[in-house]
């Protein structure tokens, strides 16, 4: 079975690794779930390289293109079955994650 939680980050990461990164410690702290960083040199952005958040084994795409936005995650973690109902503010928290990230590299 895939790990819930997986980033595909270079090494050292860069801005949209490092914000994937800190979302995948938030879910994995929230939900309970475990969560690994895989380093790579393969960049594909949203699928098999680096910057990727893949939930249970599929790469989450950003509904901009771009970058991973708190509803894009949420909307894949629903796609995926899991139910983060649960986890109250989860959105909230992705967002001040997401806010903190652009006002820093920016």
């Amino acid at each position: 079975m895939p790990q819930p939680i997986k980033v595909h980050s270079q090494h050292p990461p860069g801005g949209r690794c490092t914000l994937y990164a800190l979302y995948a410690e938030e879910l994995s702290s929230s939900l309970g779930l475990a969560r690994r960083v895989v380093h790579t040199d393969c960049r594909d952005a949203h699928g098999e390289g680096s910057p990727a958040l893949l939930v249970k084994g599929v790469a989450l795409q950003p509904s901009d293109g771009v970058i991973l936005s708190p509803e894009d995650i949420c909307a894949g973690l629903a796609d995926a079955g899991l139910d983060w109902s649960a986890a109250s503010n989860l959105t909230s928290r992705l967002d001040a994650i997401q806010d903190r990230f652009l006002e820093e590299f920016a």
